[in-house]
Order: C-alpha cells, then sequence, then structure tokens
C-alpha cells in the first residue's frame, strides 16, 4: 500500500515571509548560514517577527554539517529553550537544524512548537523532507538522520532570497535537483503521485536552470526554479533517491566535493546504467519526452542519451567540472579510495531505493567514468 502525505505548508512568492508575523510570544531559535547575519535577507526575515518573540541566532554553520558543530548548536538550544525554530539558508543550515533540533530534543525531552525552513538556495529540498545529512568528520563519512518529524511544519519560498546567489551556487544546486527528480523518478517507492512532482520538476530545471543562471535577477525564473526544487524533494521524500546520491556523499565525505556538483558530474552515467533496465527506461524517456528534450520519435535509449548530452551542455554552460581531475582531485588519490567510495555508498541510506541492484564493479566502474 502506497502513501503519499505532504504535511508541510509551503507559502511561495515575493510576500511568503509575511506568515512569520503570525508568531507571537515565542522563543524562537533562528539557525542560518554563517554569513547571513547583517544582510539584507536576514534583516528582512527579522523585521517580519514580531517584538512579542524573544529571538535566538546561531549561525555557526558549515558545509556538510559536521557533527561538532551541531552539538554546539544543541547547547544553545538547550539554554534558550525554544518553541520554535527556524531554519535559514542553504541545505546544510537547515539540515543543521534539523540535527540540532534531533538530538536536543532526545537530550532534553521538551519538543518544540513549530519548525519553519525559509530556503536561500534552490537544491536540496531539504525544506520538505524528513532527512538531515551530518557528517561525522572523524571517521570521514556522511549519514542520514530520518524521522518524519524533522519534517518541517512550514516552508517558505521567497524568490528573492536566492536572486543574489552566486553563479556555482545557482549551478551546483540546480543540478542536484534534476538528480533528485531523475532518481525519484525510477526509485522502487515511486509512484504516480511522485511520478507527477519529479516530472515536473525534470521540466522546469532542463528548460529553465541555464537562463536562471545567466538571467539571476529574474524573479519568474528564480521562484520557477524555487519551486522545482521543492517539489523534487516532495518527489525522492516519498519516492526514494538510488547510487547517484550514495556515491556523490561519499565523493563529499572523502574529497569535499560539493554535493550537487558531484551529482551532476555522475548523473548521466547513472541513468545510462539504470535504463539498460527496460521498465526503467521506458519512465525515463516519458519524462524526457515530456521535457522536450527528447521527442516521440526516439526509442527510449535514444531519449536517455539526449538526456545525457543535455546534461553535459548544461554543465558546459555554467562552466560546471565535469571530472574530479578538472575539480582538482588528483587520479591517484581516487583510484587509492575506490573501494573505500563504493563500501560505504552500499551503506548510505539512499542505496536500497535504486531500482538495480549494481555490483561493486559497476560502481567502480561508474567512477571511473568521471576521473578524468
Amino acid at each position: 500500500m502506497n502513501q503519499f502525505i505532504i504535511p508541510t505548508k509551503i507559502y511561495s512568492g515575493v510576500d511568503s515571509l509575511d506568515i512569520l508575523k503570525q508568531l507571537a510570544n515565542q522563543r524562537i531559535l533562528m539557525v542560518c548560514d554563517s554569513f547571513l547575519p547583517g544582510t539584507d535577507s536576514l534583516k528582512r526575515i527579522q523585521e517580519k517577527i514580531s517584538t512579542s518573540n524573544q529571538v535566538e541566532i546561531f549561525s555557526d554553520v558549515k558545509p556538510d554539517p559536521p557533527l561538532d558543530n551541531i552539538m554546539a548548536g544543541v547547547e544553545v538550544f538547550k539554554l534558550f529553550k525554544p518553541t520554535v525554530m527556524i531554519g535559514i539558508g542553504g541545505g546544510s543550515a537547515i539540515d543543521t537544524a534539523k540535527a540540532i533540533r534531533y538530538f536536543s530534543e532526545k537530550l532534553t525531552n521538551e519538543p518544540i512548537v513549530s519548525f519553519i525552513a525559509i530556503p536561500t538556495t534552490s537544491g536540496t529540498g531539504s525544506e520538505v523532507t524528513n532527512t538531515a545529512v551530518v557528517s561525522d568528520t572523524k571517521n570521514g563519512v556522511k549519514f542520514p538522520i530520518i524521522k518524519d518529524h524533522l519534517t518541517p511544519d512550514i516552508a517558505l519560498l521567497d524568490p528573492t532570497l536566492v536572486v543574489s546567489s552566486p553563479k556555482s551556487v545557482t549551478a551546483y544546486s540546480g543540478l542536484d535537483v534534476l538528480t533528485h527528480a531523475l532518481e525519484a523518478l525510477v526509485a522502487k517507492d515511486s509512484d504516480l503521485f511522485t511520478d507527477a512532482m519529479a516530472e515536473k520538476a525534470i521540466d522546469v530545471i532542463s528548460n529553465q536552470l541555464t537562463l536562471a543562471y545567466d538571467h539571476g535577477e529574474d524573479l519568474n525564473l528564480r521562484q520557477n526554479i524555487h519551486e522545482a526544487s521543492c517539489e523534487a524533494g516532495l518527489a525522492f521524500n516519498m519516492a526514494g533517491l538510488g547510487i547517484c546520491h550514495s556515491l556523490a556523499h561519499q565523493l563529499g565525505a572523502k574529497f569535499h566535493v560539493p554535493h550537487g556538483l558531484a551529482n551532476a558530474m555522475l548523473l548521466p552515467h547513472i541513468i545510462a546504467f539504470n535504463g539498460q533496465d527496460d521498465k526503467v527506461a521506458k519512465k525515463y524517456a516519458e519524462a524526457i519526452k515530456k521535457s522536450g528534450i527528447g521527442s516521440a520519435s526516439l526509442s527510449d535509449q535514444m531519449q536517455i542519451k539526449r538526456m545525457e548530452k543535455h546534461i553535459f551542455k548544461m554543465m558546459k554552460v555554467m562552466n560546471c567540472p565535469k571530472t574530479l581531475v578538472e575539480f582538482g582531485i588528483p587520479e591517484k588519490e581516487i583510484l587509492s579510495n575506490l573501494d573505500w567510495i563504493v563500501d560505504h555508498a552500499k551503506e548510505d541510506g539512499t542505496f536500497p531505493g535504486n531500482p538495480i541492484v549494481p555490483s561493486d564493479n559497476e560502481l567502480k566502474e561508474i567512477v571511473k567514468k568521471i576521473i578524468k
């Protein structure tokens, strides 16, 4: 039996932050990216919050949230005793907020009343998912915390918060959205509901991401990409992901490759691998055809080839490195860590969702394709 639940209330548009005006007499812990305090973006958010509330800001957020930083946030939580948490920023900030909530509530047994997510990048979909990905830096691994109660109660999608995103962030995070959508589309728990959202996200990102990259000030484009990110998040939160994320998590943990970029490097090779299965190929082909990247006259395999080429083209237009060597990692270092990458990828929480179970050698061959 399938179930499709959207527990998050989603508000989208330039006036979505007005929802914050409803907060009154609360103790609010804001968790935000380290560069946000003092910026116009955070000031806009703070101005929406009534002075009847008490506000504490925790901004010691780092990419791929390390446990040490999360536990520092837990100490702030224990002292401040918030009733509401607001996660503001990219996926790392929102995941940090989720992880702080998770550990704090376990340690204090004092649950918060409400959790609000305000993404400032269009990529992770963390504002509507039940997952926080954190890093154990001592052991060099990433691991997910997956609990339904970590899903934000409210998501505020304000496109004005992403117009100033650096071009590399727009590119990497947008390609992360495409990965979420293409993986959710064929994941083992996919259904008609998740397919609909995944297909729409594939359409929007395939056709509008490079435009948003070139015209970052265009609010309509920014809102479309922001909403596509949220849709892809809803899709994979229910359907699952696959080996693209399993491998990308290890490349991030071992070599500090930005998550969206690692996914983008792997994605064309992953859809080629998964597309060997006829049922998977048919699902890919249908979505690719609907996006306009393919056409009705092409075979399923040719549709997939079209998408592979389109991903490479998008990466070229947005100045994304296509290989790990191009990113700056020595070939010998990658090859010497192949076994580690594969072993940890198989243990990753996203691995079981892949429609085909790959062998160790198949995983190694996929990684080898992006070395140089």
